[in-house]
């Protein structure tokens, strides 16, 4: 029988609280050791308590603090860019395995159907965002065919799904996402743009990415664009395509001015409609953008797990 990887998570939100469901219903490499908060009252902490999850209220010094803590091998920070480096300087010099679903971005970007295994022996690792978990696959996709010389992603959520840190930390998404279309994406230039939607009934989450690329094959764009569906829905079955990809030629008679682009653009417009459906294991199904990020995020601790031998070291 495989000894499960004992793991942590910091920040009893919306994001921390669908993890640790997430992690003790699906995983088989997983297992809770410990929810952390700074909030004795959130129902993150309540509800870890309630699944006989050790609990502390004291944030990071609180953790550190716990029986459980030499036995965690992994924790994952769930709560702001600006705690996160504190953080991560403590667990680092304990010797702990960080994911940051953060937009801090001290370790390199990961995003598990296109760099994945890039990441796997790096001591800190960051998630992105959600905008960019769900965008970034379809940039990598586009750009696979043809170098895409700007992308632009906006990310619409329902205001409901965004808890105190998703709204504290607007200005480093689209800062984040923007660098990481870029360095995992591939594109020259990037942009994020974010919409907190308070639409009744909720909103399910809705992506639109947009590709500025050079001439080339549609059909090959297009079947790029589908392959790479594929295995991110492998983690995020809610993932799917709203409709069918967009082409747009853009000529020397009408050619587009972007700033970010520092000149006139001519060549291909791809626009690109994506639908997140949440797992619905905390917030309901429109929650997409918990969903993502969390099953990303153990996703990655799972591969990372097994390419050091960790679940192999069960007697």
């Amino acid at each position: 029988m495989v000894k499960k990887i004992k793991c942590a998570i910091i920040g009893s939100g919306n994001i921390g609280t669908d993890l640790m469901i997430k992690i003790m219903r699906m995983s088989d490499v997983l297992e809770m050791g410990a929810m952390v908060g700074i909030d004795p009252k959130s129902d993150g902490l309540a509800r870890a308590a309630r699944l006989g999850v050790t609990t502390t209220h004291k944030g990071i010094d609180g953790l550190v603090d716990l029986a459980e803590y030499a036995d965690i091998r992994i924790v994952f920070d769930a709560t702001s860019a600006g705690a996160h480096k504190h953080h991560n300087q403590v667990l680092q010099a304990d010797g702990k395995q960080v994911i940051d679903l953060t937009p801090a971005a001290i370790g390199p970007f990961t995003v598990p159907a296109v760099n994945i295994d890039a990441n796997l022996t790096k001591t800190n690792v960051n998630m992105v965002t959600c905008g960019g978990q769900a965008t970034i696959p379809m940039i990598a996709a586009v750009n696979s065919v043809s170098p895409v010389r700007y992308g632009e992603i906006v990310a619409s959520i329902s205001s409901k799904s965004a808890g105190p840190g998703t709204r504290a930390n607007i200005d480093e998404f689209t800062e984040t996402t923007a660098h990481a279309i870029q360095a995992v994406g591939g594109a020259d230039r990037g942009k994020a743009i974010i919409i907190l939607n308070p639409a009744e009934p909720p909103m399910m989450m809705r992506d639109t990415v947009y590709c500025l690329c050079d001439d080339a094959d549609q059909g090959e764009i297009r079947t790029s664009i589908h392959k790479m569906v594929e295995p991110v829905q492998s983690y995020v079955p809610g993932y799917r395509l709203k409709q069918e990809v967009q082409f747009e030629h853009i000529g020397s008679n009408a050619p587009l001015h972007i700033p970010e682009m520092g000149g006139d653009f001519t060549g291909l417009k791809v626009t690109i409609f994506l639908e997140v459906e949440g797992a619905a294991h905390y917030l309901p199904a429109y929650a997409g953008n918990l969903d993502i990020m969390t099953s990303a995020a153990m996703k990655t601790a799972e591969r990372l797990s097994i390419k050091r031998n960790w679940v192999l070291e069960a007697t």
